[in-house]
């Protein structure tokens, strides 16, 4: 099959499909149905499939809830792929709500959108704080923007705040999660491939999308690394430390065969023990 007929195939089934899916979603938060929470995660399923993206999981989302998944961003396809793996409602900036489509779909999978200014960093970090008080699983690109692909930006360590203990609730789990593109049809995709799949810099999404869905089967492996707790990390700094040499770690070992040493889940920082860097970004 030419790229072209690929792309029109790919879309067609993707669109026939999503838009089969919304009205189901929608009618499921109205009436507040229980299966709302997990349809998300199903027609992720299938969109990875229809796009041509096959994932290899290495070890398994944490149980514990209320959850903060903390992940490298490489590209929008990033939704869709941890979308399949995690019950759970995404933290995305507030420009995504107004897209056409893209944001009535996020809206549908009750995102909690936040304004990354610096002066609204508490308001954005007590609303991810609320939807966690009421045991929700929550998934985070602390980066703040889409990368390369080669290896994670600085994190934005200000929203890891919302997991500070509020009321009666229990600790909020934070579970870091690298996420690499690796192969296509089998080949590793290198450097120059890269670009293809991350959307980054001043690339326009409609003609990355176009150019990236004419592509064949691409792999994706998604690591979850073991989970860990504020308490344990000492500082919300710490905290994105640990996910910070996580992820960097589960990305070059996936990418280069280049496994780092990586750390284990902390409890020297409560101890008075040095932890873990984090290469940091305006918060």
């Amino acid at each position: 099959m030419s790229s072209s007929l690929l792309r029109a195939a790919r879309l067609a089934l993707y669109f026939v499909w999503t838009l089969s899916v919304m009205p189901i979603q929608g009618a499921g938060l109205v009436l507040g149905c229980r299966w709302a929470e997990t349809l998300p995660a199903f027609y992720h399923r299938w969109c990875c499939r229809l796009l041509g993206f096959r994932v290899s999981l290495i070890g398994t989302p944490t149980d514990e809830r209320p959850v903060l998944f903390a992940a490298n961003h490489v590209s929008y396809t990033d939704i869709a792929i941890l979308g399949s793996l995690i019950p759970g409602s995404f933290i995305a900036k507030a420009e995504v709500a107004k897209w056409p489509f893209f944001g009535w779909l996020a809206k549908l999978q009750r995102t909690v959108f936040v304004d990354r200014q610096i002066r609204s960093a508490v308001i954005q970090r007590d609303a991810i704080s609320k939807r966690l008080v009421g045991g929700d699983a929550l998934i985070l690109f602390p980066e703040g923007t889409s990368g390369d692909g080669n290896r994670p930006l600085p994190f934005k360590t200000a929203l890891f705040g919302a997991v500070e203990k509020k009321g009666n609730i229990g600790a909020v789990a934070v579970q870091p999660v690298s996420l690499a593109y690796t192969r296509l049809d089998g080949i590793p995709i290198g450097r120059s491939l890269r670009p293809f799949f991350s959307w980054y810099g001043a690339v326009g999404l409609v003609p990355h999308l176009w150019s990236m869905i004419g592509l064949g089967t691409v792999e994706v492996v998604v690591h979850f690394h073991p989970p860990t707790f504020l308490a344990d990390c000492g500082s919300r700094k710490a905290l994105a430390g640990y996910c910070y040499a996580r992820i960097a770690g589960g990305m070059a070992g996936a990418l280069f065969g280049r496994p780092q040493p990586m750390p284990k889940p902390p409890g020297r920082a409560a101890r008075g023990e040095p932890a873990t860097s984090v290469p940091e970004a305006a918060a």
